[in-house]
């Protein structure tokens, strides 16, 4: 495999900027002057719209800026991206950040896209569900699949730790997700219970579905936000930032508060209707014990007709625990065992009006309550 030692980045057909590594452990970014003149800050606290070349610290993102290692596979995606180079015989060791990039190409996730590309994969798939779980599977208890090429294509760019594979469905971009080998059988069913719960309490998602098994009570898929069919049957690809991208922290060591997720959402969208999604999304997280509520698992999206920053649709919503049982983000710096005083507590802070925040908490309770049961039954 070639080594590039720099890249250029692209929003749909125009140059973001240029990537390049610098003293052997950073990568470098600069933006074009055409996106200077015509586009937006990718990273508005990390990456201002400045003629100037950016240099990140070497954590916690191995010398990246956060708003690209988004654009990198984690966890499944990651293993099938190193499974893949080892079957090429090459050392995934020896593979920097910047030639990761190359290898995502126009693959990741959101809007960027990254040239020169390095082909890794077959074009051909197949959408027998039940089988590439069971390749998943067998990935994840062994090195060796019969189908290393299809999963890479497949979920070679996806994040999170469970297994996932990348799809269109009636010209739709979806996420379909498999049993890791620690989960029950039925998370499929309860991913999509709680995606349906998720809604009736008023919180956005995307579209949700079950799909059947023959072996399991079904796989959970649900239609990705960072892509919009448009009405010519092309698709354009959404500017997203986690939060962990934002705030150039990384979401595998707890570091934040709902405090600073209300905060952060007020301060880059300027809209306390998007405080309000934050809020009744912590109420939904607390009480159907979905704690793990990293920085990863709070995205906002960039609306270029408007010119400004939305919280995306919530995901990865299920019975979860994280360090220790507890809220990786917690409420009120309570992460053991918060409660709707911590609630209103927070709403107090960013302005909310108690009445309203009362409101909103007790609809999350009895509405979670009332479609989950008690969720303790889940773990």
């Amino acid at each position: 495999m070639e080594k590039f030692k720099s890249l250029e980045a692209f929003i749909g057909e125009k140059k973001v900027g240029t990537l390049a590594t610098y003293n052997g452990r950073f990568v470098a970014f600069e933006y074009s002057d055409e996106w200077l003149a015509e586009g937006f800050s990718i990273s508005p606290f990390s990456l201002p719209m400045q003629k100037k070349v950016f240099i990140p610290k070497i954590d916690p993102f191995d010398g990246l800026y956060g708003a690209f290692s988004d654009s990198l596979p984690d966890g499944w995606g990651r293993l099938l991206v190193d499974r893949m180079l080892l079957k090429n015989g090459i050392n995934p060791h020896e593979i920097d950040m910047l030639n990761r990039l190359a290898i995502v190409g126009n693959s990741g996730m959101g809007a960027l896209t990254y040239h020169p590309t390095h082909e890794q994969y077959s074009e051909e798939a197949s959408m027998d569900y039940d089988r590439l779980a069971e390749e998943c599977a067998r990935i994840l208890d062994t090195n060796y699949s019969d189908d290393l090429d299809e999963l890479f294509r497949l979920g070679g760019s996806s994040g999170g730790a469970r297994p996932k594979i990348l799809t269109k469905i009636d010209g739709e971009e979806w996420i379909v997700k498999f049993p890791a080998s620690i989960d029950r059988k039925d998370i499929g069913l309860i991913e999509y219970s709680y995606s349906e719960c998720a809604k009736k309490c008023g919180i956005e998602m995307t579209e949700t579905k079950l799909f059947p098994s023959r072996k399991c009570e079904g796989y959970f898929g649900t239609k990705r936000f960072d892509r919009k069919l448009n009405a010519d049957g092309s698709t354009k690809r959404i500017h997203m930032l986690s939060v962990s991208a934002l705030l150039e922290v990384s979401h595998r060591i707890p570091s934040v508060d709902y405090s600073t997720l209300l905060a952060l959402t007020l301060k880059l969208t300027q809209s306390y209707a998007e405080v309000e999604k934050m809020y009744r999304l912590m109420c939904f997280n607390m009480y159907a014990h979905n704690r793990d509520d990293h920085t990863n698992n709070f995205t906002f999206l960039y609306n270029e007709e408007e010119s400004a920053w939305k919280l995306s649709p919530a995901y990865d919503l299920t019975y979860s625990n994280s360090l220790g049982g507890e809220h990786a983000t917690c409420i009120n710096e309570n992460g053991k065992n918060p409660t709707q005083a911590d609630l209103l507590a927070l709403a107090d802070k960013i302005g909310m009006k108690k009445s309203k925040a009362k409101e909103i908490a007790e609809f999350v309770r009895e509405t979670v309550y009332e479609e989950l049961g008690d969720v303790e039954q889940y773990q």
